[in-house]
């Protein structure tokens, strides 16, 4: 009981560094400026494939269901709904990864900016590595494209579950939030965890010691990210709290510095 009210707690303070993470990037006009380039870019190339795949869905459907050609209509119809259902659903997760992935490797200079600013308002990076962003290129883009790849290898095995009635409308659906929100916390990290000089494996290891606090964080954002226009003002306010979540996980202070007040005058 005690272990499943201390997860608990750990989701709620996962979703609370989220808005955190929000409230510390809207104080900045100019971050707000700075963070939504690269998000914005990267929006308007996945509004034009969504547009192609929703144009060509039924398409598509009919292509990976070639052998339902001759099966009743009735039949037919229902095997081919449950494809394109099968297809937006793995379509979504990957574009939620995939978004997070290229945004990050646009904007790593901008959102770098961001989190170090992030870290200096509470005291600074302990263990810093100080590598300029091009070093670092690289190495974010290795470890962005073996996320991509295992949620590619994810995602067929929940599209193929869209076959399935009943479970393919609800069970897939919460699996894919569950995925996709642990990979994503896992990719927004990335910034504050490669300025240490931890890279993927060590990621990951650190976060699964804390999974519900990852999940209360990457989950919310996963699904926001789902949403047209809203993603280019939630991925740089999810790097923000991704550096919260970061020192969170190192057992660094999320607590804001006070600034340093000048000593009352001594009435003589």
């Amino acid at each position: 009981m005690g272990q499943v009210r201390s997860a608990g707690s750990e989701f709620l303070l996962g979703l609370q560094l989220l808005g955190r993470g929000f409230a510390r990037y809207g104080r900045n006009p100019r971050l707000l400026l700075l963070g939504a380039i690269p998000a914005f870019i990267t929006f308007v190339l996945f509004a034009v494939g969504w547009v192609f795949l929703i144009i060509y869905i039924d398409d598509l459907a009919a292509v990976v269901t070639w052998f339902a050609d001759g099966w009743a209509d009735g039949l037919r119809q229902v095997i081919r709904f449950g494809a394109g259902l099968g297809i937006l659903v793995a379509a979504a997760l990957l574009s939620a990864l995939t978004f997070t992935a290229l945004t990050l490797l646009i904007g790593d200079p901008f959102y770098e900016v961001i989190s170090e600013k992030i870290e200096d308002g509470l005291g600074g990076t302990p263990g810093a590595v100080d590598l300029p962003w091009y070093r670092t290129l690289w190495p974010n883009l290795v470890d962005s494209l073996r996320l991509i790849l295992l949620g590619i290898a994810i995602a067929i095995p929940m599209f193929l579950l869209g076959f399935v009635p009943i479970v393919g409308q609800t069970v897939v659906p919460v699996l894919n939030a569950i995925i996709g929100g642990w990979l994503i916390a896992v990719e927004v990290t990335g910034i504050p965890f490669n300025r240490r000089g931890l890279r993927l494996r060590d990621r990951r290891k650190i976060l699964r010691a804390h999974r519900a606090m990852a999940l209360g964080f990457g989950i919310p954002v996963f699904l926001v990210l789902l949403l047209p226009v809203v993603a280019i003002i939630v991925m740089p306010a999810a790097v923000s709290g991704g550096t919260l979540l970061t020192r969170r996980t190192l057992g660094l202070s999320i607590a804001e510095e006070e600034p340093a007040r000048a000593p009352h005058a001594i009435a003589g």
